[in-house]
Parts: structure tokens; C-alpha cells; sequence
């Protein structure tokens, strides 16, 4: 069984081959049972909720994902979410590789959003602006970049140190990027919003967003979370990456029990775009959002792509 830590799991998923592997499994799919979720402290927001998340493709890879988040974890200085992958052949239950589930998480989330922008953003969309200052908030402009001519970004977080210290670490890589210290004045400014955060109560306002504009939600993956208020969603054209974010999202459920949007004024889901069964954004001037709650569609696909970079496949045999 191959062993990839986070260094060779990080090498293996450059974003440049993760985004096209994304939405070549999302175009020949793969069974993806509903996530088991566990909470292991029972009604402490600060404690520590499970994900179990299989995907498997009959003939070729299966694989768990399990992945704890733990909000108080920040209080301890310590990451909000630890991930662990094991890959195995589907036709046989050989276990072929255990890979680093934060950097599969972090990765192919920020690709996935990169994905859905690839049809939704508009095609000169320049200016990103990340909220969030975490482990996915840091690899947006990157995986940004393989989809659009990103060349400014600014990053808001809560702790202004924090988005001090992204930006600085963005520049350090050659990007024009600069912490925001008014979050509102920098989503007016931007083409594109992409919260990776663990908020739960909205953080941008619709009225900020320009027309034409895209925003792209990775948080509010539960009922109990929230990113966005009910007026980003007025108006707009509305994505998901899968039906499940109507089910697990705060940041969809409430609008939806509110009457602001309906589920079924939906557009379209992640699938749906990349097989181009829709066109995604529709002009200019349209407002794009895009909900994301994760699957585990993305994640086998990085696990496969990662160990595709061993010269093998699921069946052992030398690819």
C-alpha cells in the first residue's frame, strides 16, 4: 500500500491536472452514498462533528474519506479540520493507498470552486476577493488562476492578522494581493467572492455585490452555518455542486424556508454544468452564486489522479 503525506499528496495534486480530473469524474460519475455524519460531543457548537464519505466506481477505485471539524480547535491554535483517505481496488478490496485528507479536502475543494467558475464567473473577471483565512482560503488563487486572469486579490478575514499574513504570503509568490480591512467596500470592488470560512451568520450582504458578479460559497455546510444573507441569492442565478447542498446548507435553507428562492429555481448542479447539459452564466450583467457542501465525487478523483501518479491503477496493473 502507498503511503502519501502531505508534501507528496500536495506534489501530486497540482491544480492544473486536479480541475480537468474534477470534471472528468463528474461527467462519468461514480456512486456517492449520503455522507454519515457524527457528532461526538452532542450539542457543544465547539465540538468535533465526523464525516464519513464514500465514493466508489464498480470496476475501477473505492474510497473513504474521514474528516473531523472542530470549530474550537482555532482557541487551541490548531487547523479546524483533519482528513484521512484510504484508496482502494473496487473489483477486489485491496487497500492500494493512504493519502492526506486535509490536502485532498483542501485541494479539491478549492478546484471544485475553480470548476463551477470556469462556466460562471465572466470571462474577464480579474479581481478575487477571498474571505476566509484557512487552509482552502489560501489555495483559491491559485486554483483561480488555471480558469480566469486573476491578477488582484484581496483577502478578509476576521482576524485582521491573519488576512495580513495570507496577503503577505500571496506576494511572496508573485501575486498583487493586499488584506482588506472593510469587507464590505472590498466585495463591492470584486468580480469574484469566494468564502471558505466556518461562520455561522452571514458574513457578505447582496446589496454590496456588483451586477455581473460571481460569489462563490465553500462554508455553510450544515444547517447551523451561514455565509451569505438572503439578498445574495435575490435575484441571482443560482448553482450547487450536488442536490445534498439543499439538504445540509444554512446558507440555502434558510432563504429557501423564507420564500426568497425556491429548490427547484435551482439552475443547475456541478454535473450538470461540466457535461454541458447547461450553459451556466447567461450574460454580462448576470449574478452568479454557487453553493458548495463538498462531495465525495471530487475526492476520489484526487485520490485516483494522486495515485495515477505512481504508474499503476486500481487493478495493480501499470497504467
Amino acid at each position: 500500500m502507498r503511503v502519501f503525506d502531505e508534501a507528496s499528496t500536495r506534489a501530486a495534486l497540482p491544480f492544473d491536472r486536479l480541475i480537468p480530473a474534477l470534471r472528468a469524474m463528474f461527467v462519468a460519475g461514480c456512486e456517492v452514498p449520503r455522507r454519515h455524519v457524527h457528532e461526538l460531543q452532542p450539542g457543544d457548537p465547539q465540538g468535533v462533528t465526523s464525516l464519513l464519505m464514500p465514493a466508489w466506481q464498480p470496476d475501477g477505485g473505492y474510497g473513504v474519506k474521514i474528516v473531523n471539524i472542530a470549530p474550537g480547535n482555532a482557541a487551541r491554535g490548531l487547523a479546524g479540520l483533519h482528513a484521512s483517505y484510504l484508496l482502494h481496488d473496487a473489483r477486489t478490496g485491496v487497500p492500494l493507498a493512504l493519502i492526506d485528507g486535509d490536502q485532498i479536502t483542501a485541494r479539491r475543494t478549492a478546484a471544485a470552486s475553480a470548476l463551477a467558475a470556469s462556466t460562471l464567473a465572466r470571462d474577464d473577471a480579474r479581481q478575487l476577493l477571498v474571505v476566509g483565512a484557512g487552509r482552502v482560503a489560501a489555495l483559491l488563487p491559485e486554483a483561480y488562476r488555471v480558469v480566469r486572469g486573476i491578477d488582484r486579490v484581496a483577502v478578509w478575514a476576521r482576524r485582521p492578522a491573519a488576512a495580513e499574513a495570507l496577503a503577505r504570503a500571496w506576494r511572496d509568490q508573485g501575486l498583487v494581493a493586499e488584506a482588506a480591512a472593510d469587507l464590505a467596500g472590498a466585495v463591492r470592488e470584486a468580480d469574484i467572492v469566494s468564502c471558505a470560512t466556518l461562520a455561522t451568520a452571514p458574513l457578505v450582504q447582496g446589496r454590496w455585490l456588483r451586477p455581473g458578479s460571481h460569489l462563490d460559497l465553500i462554508g455553510g455546510f450544515t444547517p447551523a452555518m451561514r455565509e451569505a444573507d438572503d439578498d445574495c441569492f435575490r435575484g441571482a442565478a443560482v448553482f450547487v455542486d450536488t442536490d445534498e447542498a439543499l439538504a445540509k446548507s444554512g446558507d440555502l435553507l434558510g432563504p429557501i424556508a423564507r420564500g426568497v428562492f425556491a429548490a427547484g429555481d435551482v439552475r443547475a448542479r456541478l454535473d450538470e454544468l461540466c457535461r454541458g447539459a447547461h450553459p451556466g452564466r447567461r450574460d454580462e450583467t448576470e449574478r452568479t452564486v454557487f453553493k458548495s457542501v463538498g462531495t465525495g465525487l471530487e475526492d476520489l478523483a484526487a485520490a485516483l489522479l494522486a495515485f495515477a501518479g505512481t504508474g499503476s491503477s486500481p487493478a495493480g496493473q501499470t497504467a
